[in-house]
């Protein structure tokens, strides 16, 4: 580990701490380098503009640095909402930092992408074990932005969550599949959902962190990792070195500051999504977060008043076979095998667990959607709803004894019934 600090519970890094952390774990080590660092976007709670200031001062001597947001399947920024991300002027963009590149990833432009390797269906059948299904069938192209070959470094500037999909967010995930094709987004997220939200989330070893590890053998560029460790929008952990010993620093404080464990499931969970989640694609995480601690049969309402919007990029596809559990879709398979893996992934997870049986969809839980999204909407997604006017947050408070849980910022923090 090049760099490492982590503040006491209860505690945030002061701006000296970053500084020397930052200075200690990037400055004179890129030297003439072209080097393109991976950030997120504003779906991700991170001090971004205080963290691009850090960097490019650590990165002074490097040639070139590009920053790249690592979108997956997000819709691209504008040049103001890049502004935005970065904690930019327009005086500063052009002036003092007119040098450095603000660049979107594009996962549907053919000619930002490079291919770099395969992997073989045998491959994924090992990383995948228990959970490998022949809708997984066929060799995997490996695709990524090309400037990720092209520079002589990459650097992921990325916070550690529990993740739905890969056990912890952060480190490679940031190239596959942030900067990948969709090819290796779409078998990622559909090998995800056949593992389960439950078996998955806030776990460090999964099927799809190893299937994304082996995919990032064949990236010839040298990386290095600053996992982030976020609480309450400021960071508490910075873990800068190897991709591998710095991830796993990052997602081992992660287990310990975004796990809530609970005594027992809930019955009803008031569960609220920020209005970083500007439409259901991403809001789905208040789902995500909340399933493991919801009890079977109970209810969670995903409380957006804020989101009209299922999804800008997959909206079609998401309103034509709307959100149902895992069997739905494989025990009908002819019926959906068209439709994007990514996307009958996405559908699954907010759906949550459940089975199907004769003819007939069991879900585990009822999962309710609170937003401008009207009743008969709601109802062809396969939702509940729930006018968002009726709900009053300040009367779900303090009712754990009940078996009514409020969560006040709903996405990144995971709740986890105690194990017995």
């Amino acid at each position: 580990m090049d760099a490492a600090v982590t503040a006491p519970r209860g505690e945030i890094l002061t701006k000296e701490v970053l500084i020397d952390t930052f200075q200690k774990g990037l400055a004179q080590r890129f030297t003439g380098k072209h080097v393109l660092v991976l950030v997120p976007d504003h779906t991700r709670t991170l001090p971004l503009p205080e963290l691009f200031r850090l960097t490019t001062d650590a990165l002074g001597g490097a040639a070139k640095v590009d920053f790249m947001v690592a979108l997956g399947t997000h819709p691209p920024l504008t040049e103001q909402d890049l502004c935005r991300l970065f904690g930019l002027e327009l005086s500063e963009r052009k002036g003092q930092y007119g040098h450095i590149g603000l660049l979107n990833h594009r996962w549907d432009d053919p000619n930002q992408l490079a291919t770099i390797g395969t992997l073989t269906q045998d491959r994924i059948k090992s990383v995948a074990s228990n959970y490998w299904h022949p809708t997984l069938s066929g060799d995997v192209e490996i695709r990524i932005n090309q400037l990720a070959i092209q520079a002589d470094h990459i650097l992921i500037l990325g916070p550690v969550f529990p993740h739905e999909v890969a056990g912890f967010s952060g480190g490679v995930k940031y190239l596959f599949p942030g900067i990948s094709g969709p090819e290796m987004i779409n078998s990622t997220h559909w090998l995800g959902a056949l593992a389960g939200v439950v078996d998955t989330i806030g776990i460090a070893e999964t099927p799809v962190r190893a299937m994304i590890n082996a995919a990032a053998e064949y990236v010839p560029t040298p990386i290095t990792l600053c996992g982030l460790v976020v609480e309450d929008g400021s960071l508490s952990g910075v873990f800068i070195g190897d991709r591998d010993e710095a991830w796993e620093a990052a997602a081992a404080l992660s287990s310990e500051r975004h796990i809530r464990w609970v005594k027992r499931p809930f019955r009803k969970i008031l569960s609220w999504a920020p209005t970083m989640y500007d439409e259901l694609w991403t809001a789905g995480k208040a789902m995500y977060k909340l399933e493991p601690a919801l009890a079977e049969g109970g209810e969670v309402i995903i409380f957006a008043p804020h989101l009209s919007e299922v999804s800008r990029v997959h909206g079609a596809y998401i309103h034509r076979i709307g959100y149902h559990v895992l069997d739905y879709f494989l025990s009908q398979w002819n019926r959906f095998k068209d439709v994007p893996l990514g996307v009958i992934a996405h559908s699954t997870h907010v759906r949550g667990a459940g089975r199907y049986e004769g003819g007939i969809e069991h879900p585990r839980a009822k999962v309710t959607l609170s937003s401008k999204l009207d009743a008969e909407t709601c109802q062809r997604l396969g939702l509940g709803h729930i006018d968002p006017h009726t709900i009053d947050p300040q009367s779900w408070k303090d009712r754990e004894d009940e078996g009514i849980l409020f969560v006040q910022k709903a996405g990144e923090i995971l709740y986890r019934v105690e194990p017995e």
